[in-house]
């Protein structure tokens, strides 16, 4: 093949190629959509890359085969690794554009402040996977104050990143910080409670009073498990499942029970028989329940703690027999199961000692006196008949000649009667007689 046809034909190609690149799609050059593909092949192609080799590269930085933290970094780091991406791309568009002025100042400075972000969203989000650094701390402060530690240092990034970002487009950040002073200070005066509630968390966190998981009381207050200590408020979620908010100073300042730091866990009962019992009853009773108690590991022996069963008191209505003990679980329904068990056994021995539980009771005793009812009912009879009153006594048919008399009886003090008042006090005499 002669060496001028060759030529001819890439010379040909070369103009085939230069027309169909330069060859317009909806007022779009070829070239230019082809450029553009290759752009978002490298977008979605370069991210995953570049996010396992820095996985892989972490595999073995830490000993924990059960929790790598690959996994977590290849996650954290793919959005940020996106937007790098887009970040360069745009770079390298921004070449082929011929900006001048104020437009290409302003597309410098955003693609300035885009790397500027991207680099502290980067380490932003790589505080989180890295957190196993943090490990040996937890064993000397507690496990909030270590994430406090890590959200103090994410809120150090954003700081550093808005500092930044206000740099790159000319802001004098310390004549901001300076005004933000005096800003702060007002602020401050104003926001009292809240830098309490702040000191609060953080005198909790320092002293170790709960942690997240405890179950704790704060009297008058509320009760239930902490999910959350915050920088203001600690997130307390009550065993019907509500969460309660409470400010970290009502926590600092008032009396709290951390129940989870318990020991052991304690029952303290009133055992209650009749006053018939016997003394070999009461004995007996006493000394099944101690034996019970001693033989059972799920109780705290005398040895190691306190375990009492004694005859304590007697009071109104019963025999109390004091039941005081500890068990060795702190779990709430170990527990009830063990006093359940307890509860079943006490019942026995009482039954087959052959005593009753008491229960609250009261005795009337009537007294009598010397005299019978029939002396009584004679007695009254008799007082009603001299002391009672003439309004009260039984009708009589004479009553006219009886109040004839009287009016004699009473004429030297009484004022004379008109003969129409005696007419209508004779009518009236002698119509209740009648009735009568």
């Amino acid at each position: 093949m002669d060496i001028s046809k060759i030529k001819q034909m890439f010379e040909q190609f070369a103009q085939t190629s230069h027309a169909f690149l330069n060859f317009e799609v909806f007022g779009i050059a070829v070239h230019y959509i082809l450029i553009g593909a290759g752009l978002a092949s490298i977008l979605a192609v370069l991210p995953v890359i570049v996010a396992r080799l820095a996985s892989k590269g972490l595999r073995g930085a830490t000993s924990n085969q059960q929790d790598r933290p690959d996994a977590k970094f290849s996650k954290a780091l793919m959005p940020p690794a996106y937007a790098a991406t887009v970040t360069a791309v745009l770079f390298v568009g921004l070449q082929y554009l011929e900006l001048d002025g104020d437009l290409k100042w302003f597309a410098r400075n955003l693609l300035r402040s885009m790397g500027a972000a991207t680099v502290f969203w980067t380490m932003y989000r790589l505080v989180k996977p890295f957190s196993f650094a943090f490990d040996s701390l937890r064993g000397r402060l507690s496990g909030p104050l270590v994430d406090w530690i890590i959200k103090a240092l994410r809120i150090a990034i954003l700081f550093g990143a808005i500092t930044s970002i206000l740099e790159i487009w000319g802001v004098n950040v310390a004549a901001v910080l300076a005004g933000l002073g005096l800003v702060g200070v007002a602020v401050a005066l104003g926001a009292q409670d809240m830098f309490k509630n702040l000191i609060a968390g953080v005198l909790i966190l320092c002293e170790q009073r709960f942690e997240n998981g405890d179950w704790v009381e704060v009297p008058g207050l509320v009760e239930g498990t902490v999910e959350e200590i915050g920088f203001r408020s600690t997130c307390i979620r009550r065993f019907d499942l509500s969460p309660v908010y409470v400010p970290n100073a009502k926590l600092s300042e008032n009396v709290l029970t951390n129940y989870s730091r318990m020991t052991d866990r304690r029952i303290y009962w009133t055992i209650s028989v009749e006053y018939r019992s016997t003394i070999d009853q009461l004995r007996a009773i006493r000394d099944g329940i101690e034996a019970y108690i001693l033989e059972n590991e799920e109780f705290v022996q005398p040895s190691q703690g306190t375990a009492l069963v004694r005859i304590n008191s007697f009071s109104d209505s019963a025999i109390d027999i004091l039941v005081y003990v500890f068990t060795r679980t702190t779990d709430w329904g170990e527990w009830l199961e063990i006093k359940e068990r307890l509860a079943y056994e006490i019942k026995d021995i009482v039954e087959r000692s052959g005593a009753n539980f008491a229960f609250p009771s009261r005795s009337i005793y009537v007294e009598q006196t010397g005299k019978s009812d029939s002396e009584e009912d004679v007695s009254d009879e008799d007082t009603e008949e001299k002391d009672g009153p003439d309004a009260f006594a039984p009708p009589s048919s004479d009553r006219k000649s009886q109040r004839d008399a009287r009016d004699k009886a009473g004429s030297k003090t009484r004022k004379p009667v008109h003969d129409k008042d005696r007419e209508a006090s004779d009518a009236i005499d002698d119509n209740s007689d009648e009735d009568a």
